[in-house]
C-alpha cells in the first residue's frame, strides 16, 4: 500500500474548526436577539423543561432536526479517531443532547424565546442522525478516501481553517445586504448599541460623512466598487489557498455558483420567488464585470500578493460599506421581508454577514500561512 492510501490516524483539525464555527452559530441563532435578559424563578426551569409545547408544526420540528444533523457530523469527524463506530455515535450523540440542553436552559431567561422539551429531543433526533452519517463517512472522509487526497494534493500547508472561512462566504450571503457583497456593514450596529447606552440619537456613519449626501449616481458607483472589491478578496482568498496543481479557475466557478445559488435562494425565501435576483442590481453587474477584469490579471501573481491584494479589497469595501448611507430603495424593500419562520436563523445569518470580512482578515494577515510568505 502507498503512502498516499495509508489510513490517517491523527485528528482533523479541519474538522473541528468547523465544529467550532457551526456551535458559534448554533449559539448565536439559540441565543438571538441576546436582549432582555432576567431572571426568572430558577425553581420553575425543571418544570418548563418537562411542558410539552402547545403549538408546535412540523416545520420547526423539521428545522430543529436538520439544523443539528451538521452538528452531529462534525462531532463525529472531531472525534476520530479517539472514538471510532458506535462509541462515537453515542458520544456524539450525548454531546448534542447536552448542546441543546444548555441552549434551552438559556433561552429560560430570555423571554423572546421559547424553552421546550420539544426542541431538545428533535434536536438529539438531528444530533443522532448526523452521527450516524458521520460514521458511515469516516472511512471515506478522514481515512483513505479521494477527498483526503485532493486535500494533500490542492491545498498549501495550513490552510485548513482558512478554507472553513472561505466556506462560509457563500452563507454570508444569505442575510439581505444593501449591496452585494456589501459584507461587514457594523456601524449601524454599534449606533444602535450607542443609542441603548447613551439614550440619544446617534448615527455613527453620520458623524463620519459630515453631513454629505450621495446623488444616484455616487449610489451606483459606491455599490459598483462594494461588490467588485468584495468578490475580487474572496476569490483572492480562494485562489491563495490552492497550489499550481489545483484546478483554480474551476474552484473559483464553483464557488461564486454556490454564492449566487444561497443568494437567489434566500431573497426567494425572505422576498417573494419573483425577486430571487433582485439583488442583481445595475451597480452589481457592474462591479461583477469589474472583478473578472481584476481576476483576470491577480489570478497569475503569486499567492504572497494574492493574500496582500485580497487584505487591500476587503479593507477597501469594509470602508465604503460602513461610510456610505443607507440606499433607500434597499429599506423600502425590507419592509416586505416577511421573517416568519426564519426569525430565529435570521441573528445567526446577520452575524455570519456583519463578521466574516473581519475574520477573513484575520486569517489573511495573521495565519502561519501568511507570516512564512
Amino acid at each position: 500500500m502507498t503512502p498516499e492510501f495509508e489510513t490517517q490516524t491523527h485528528a482533523s483539525p479541519f474538522a473541528r474548526t468547523c465544529l467550532v464555527a457551526y456551535l458559534v452559530l448554533i449559539v448565536y441563532a439559540s441565543w438571538f436577539p441576546f436582549s432582555g435578559w432576567q431572571i426568572n424563578n430558577l425553581s420553575a426551569l425543571t418544570d418548563v423543561l418537562q411542558q410539552w409545547p402547545r403549538y408546535w408544526g412540523g416545520f420547526d420540528a423539521g428545522v430543529n432536526i436538520v439544523g443539528y444533523i451538521p452538528l452531529g457530523i462534525l462531532l463525529v469527524f472531531s472525534l476520530y479517531p479517539t472514538q471510532r463506530g458506535v462509541l462515537a455515535i453515542c458520544v456524539a450523540a450525548l454531546l448534542g443532547g447536552l448542546i441543546s440542553l444548555g441552549m434551552e436552559c438559556v433561552q429560560y431567561f430570555l423571554p423572546s424565546r421559547v424553552t421546550s422539551l420539544l426542541d431538545v429531543l428533535t434536536n438529539l433526533s438531528g444530533a443522532t442522525i448526523g452521527a450516524l452519517i458521520g460514521v458511515r463517512l469516516s472511512p471515506t472522509v478522514l481515512e483513505k478516501g479521494r477527498l483526503r487526497l485532493l486535500q494533500k494534493q490542492w491545498l498549501r500547508n495550513e490552510s485548513s481553517r482558512q478554507l472553513v472561512v472561505l466556506g462560509l462566504w457563500p452563507l454570508a450571503q444569505i442575510y439581505p445586504q444593501a449591496y452585494l457583497f456589501g459584507l461587514g456593514q457594523l456601524l449601524p450596529i454599534l449606533s444602535t448599541w450607542t443609542e441603548d447606552i447613551l439614550e440619544i440619537d446617534i448615527d455613527l456613519g453620520e458623524l463620519l460623512r459630515q453631513g454629505i449626501d450621495l446623488s444616484a449616481e455616487e449610489f451606483l458607483l459606491s455599490e459598483t466598487l462594494i461588490t467588485a472589491c468584495g468578490c475580487t478578496g474572496a476569490i483572492l482568498l480562494c485562489l491563495s489557498l490552492f497550489n499550481r496543481h489545483a484546478p483554480k479557475f474551476a474552484l473559483s466557478i464553483v464557488l461564486l455558483s454556490m454564492t449566487f445559488g444561497v443568494k437567489s435562494l434566500a431573497s426567494a425565501l425572505m422576498f417573494q420567488p419573483e425577486h430571487a435576483f433582485i439583488w442583481l442590481t445595475p451597480g452589481a453587474q457592474g462591479g461583477l464585470l469589474i472583478s473578472a477584469i481584476m481576476l483576470y490579471g491577480f489570478s497569475y501573481a503569486p499567492h504572497q500578493a494574492q493574500r496582500r491584494i485580497a487584505v487591500l479589497l476587503l479593507l477597501l469595501s469594509l470602508c465604503i460599506v460602513n461610510l456610505i448611507p443607507t440606499n433607500p430603495y434597499f429599506a423600502a424593500t425590507l419592509q416586505s421581508w416577511s421573517q416568519g419562520k426564519f426569525l430565529n436563523f435570521y441573528g445567526a445569518a446577520q452575524f455570519l454577514t456583519v463578521m466574516w470580512p473581519f475574520i477573513a482578515l484575520r486569517y489573511l494577515m495573521f495565519s502561519r500561512t501568511a507570516q512564512q510568505s
